[in-house]
């Protein structure tokens, strides 16, 4: 099965009906990665609001390893695939034709963060995965993506981020170019 077409799980489902309430109540904009649990999530809340989401493709998953690689492994079969892809930490490589590097995937990202985040209210709402959740962070504190140095960096990074299903992140410009990030009750400037 694609990357994109993962769908959620009965628990997931649960999760999503659970954040809707949590999330502000007059959304300016709801956004969605185009991948299917994503789109699933943002649905209930969608829903509750009376409001439709934008597919927005920059927001989507890390594809780093091309699913047809993958096609009928388990995620343990599948998991020495990837760690041997992050320790390598070549961030040019490609893992197959559907697959992105790790440059165009830092690239999607600081797209959204340059073309999108600026002229986003304080109330708009978007749906995404943790990886992405993670680079942008990352790319926020001012952290580079250029080698293999600093791929193994944000690999450490973002493993080390609370990244549980449905939760909230606030990210808030608070100077030109300078933004706050809330996670649960912690929070990190950059």
């Amino acid at each position: 099965m694609k990357h994109a077409d993962i769908p959620l799980t009965d628990l997931g489902k649960q999760q999503a009906v659970a954040v809707a309430g949590l999330l502000p109540t007059a959304p300016t904009e709801v956004l969605s990665s185009p991948f299917i649990r994503a789109w699933d999530t943002s649905r209930p809340y969608c829903e509750l609001r009376a409001v439709e989401a934008q597919r927005v493709a920059e927001l989507q998953e890390f594809d780093a390893l091309d699913p047809d690689l993958l096609a009928g492994m388990t995620g343990e079969q599948r998991r020495p695939i990837a760690d041997a892809y992050w320790n390598e930490a070549d961030p040019a490589k490609r893992m197959g034709v559907q697959a992105e590097t790790f440059h165009e995937f830092a690239a999607r990202v600081g797209d959204f963060r340059v073309n999108w985040m600026p002229r986003l209210s304080s109330d708009a709402v978007a749906f995404g995965h943790g990886i992405w959740i993670g680079m942008l962070f990352w790319q926020l504190i001012g952290f580079a993506t250029q080698d293999s140095a600093d791929m193994k960096a944000f690999r450490r990074f973002q493993l080390g981020l609370p990244m549980p299903n449905c939760a909230v992140y606030r990210v808030e410009e608070v100077a030109d170019g300078r933004w706050l990030t809330k996670v649960g009750t912690r929070q990190m400037r950059g």
